[in-house]
């Protein structure tokens, strides 16, 4: 008879990396939050707009706020990194260090919330609307207009990315290792079902930032409306009742 895996337990994770890996078991207390596992198209639509929303979230921000990113936190430790040998603008530190603070502060609130709250993921989504709108809101009111309004701008668009990442096992908002992955299984002719959703979260990443930088030159005022449009979208995917 098969053994059965101990609750909270993951099989080994193939030599593709996180892509390839086997889903955590909904018990495993350092999975993030959320379900672990798609439901079918609504579910990779959901991740294919959080996607997006983060591209144009990290568009906004590199443009707008100050060449920093709010969810891409390996480019911010580089620019940190950078800063701290003289290169880069003035003040780019603080700013990569307030988006750094903001990220882990959202992760944290949403590794707890996964922990403690029933629906965490609709819960979680909608803090991380609630937060992107209300960036969108001040940015285009026009009331952002000094170094510290940027920085608290930061704060926020950085609280939702950090809160995005914990929503699913599934990354939305960093994707180095989808990437890797995805192109690993292409050149060794191992091209699976589902990688094509794999690849359509890279290209959504690119739409968002593209979006968000034509309203950024179209129509400054919009430009983190994007995002925050985005992450509503998939909220209603995701808040919607399934069939059964």
């Amino acid at each position: 008879m098969a053994r059965r895996a101990a609750p909270g337990t993951t099989r080994p994770a193939g030599p593709g990396g996180s892509e390839n890996a086997a889903m955590p078991t909904t018990d495993a207390p350092s999975a993030p939050a959320g379900r672990d596992t798609v439901d079918g198209s609504r579910g990779h639509a959901a991740l294919l707009l959080l996607s997006a929303a983060s591209g144009a979230a990290d568009a906004f921000v590199f443009i707008c706020v100050g060449q920093v990113f709010a969810g891409v936190m390996t480019g911010n430790l580089v620019l940190l990194g950078a800063s701290a040998a003289g290169a880069g603008e003035e003040g780019v530190a603080l700013r990569v260090v307030t988006a750094l603070v903001s990220y882990g502060c959202g992760v944290a609130w949403g590794a707890v919330t996964g922990e403690r709250v029933w629906r965490r993921l609709p819960v979680m989504l909608t803090a991380e609307v609630v937060l992107l709108a209300a960036g969108a809101v001040l940015w285009g009111l026009g009331v952002i207009t000094s170094g510290a309004d940027r920085l608290g701008l930061l704060a926020l668009m950085g609280l939702a990315m950090g809160v995005q990442g914990r929503l699913r096992a599934t990354p939305t908002n960093y994707f180095t290792g989808t990437l890797t992955s995805l192109v690993g299984r292409l050149a060794v002719g191992s091209w699976r079902r589902g990688d094509g959703w794999v690849a359509g979260r890279l290209a959504a990443v690119v739409a968002g930032a593209a979006a968000a930088a034509l309203a950024v030159r179209e129509r400054p005022e919009t430009g983190a409306v994007a995002a925050a449009a985005l992450a509503a979208a998939a909220l209603l995917i995701e808040a919607a009742p399934r069939r059964r």
